[in-house]
């Protein structure tokens, strides 16, 4: 799975700036999820980030993993858990895709 497809109606509720290994939000290398509803694409600009998808919650090992690229993107899928990894020189940001507006509500919930 490099990415499933985001739905044709939905659209860009909201963008992150971007991220580098100095200022990542620590919530994202550790286990969360896209909120309810959402899609999380995730675009790497420079270096590689790793995403590791869990069956659940509380399991220790990745039921997934998908190395992006710069230049490449990955989805993430409503309510699956998952994290990431950076390489010391990447470089990313997420959009936020949803079919109804979310403004106001979170994009993904941490453990």
């Amino acid at each position: 799975m490099s990415h499933q497809r985001i739905p044709a109606n939905w659209t860009i509720q909201r963008s992150t700036p971007f991220f580098t290994k100095d200022n990542v939000p620590n919530a994202l290398l550790n286990h969360h999820n896209t909120a309810e509803g959402v899609f999380g694409q995730l675009c790497v600009m420079e270096g590689v980030v790793t995403y590791y998808g869990f069956a659940h919650s509380e399991a220790a090992e990745p039921e997934v993993k998908v190395v992006i690229n710069a230049g490449q993107f990955a989805t993430s899928p409503p309510e699956y858990w998952h994290r990431i990894e950076l390489s010391p020189d990447a470089q990313f940001n997420i959009n936020f895709w949803s079919e109804k507006d979310k403004t106001g509500q979170a994009m993904f919930n941490k453990k």
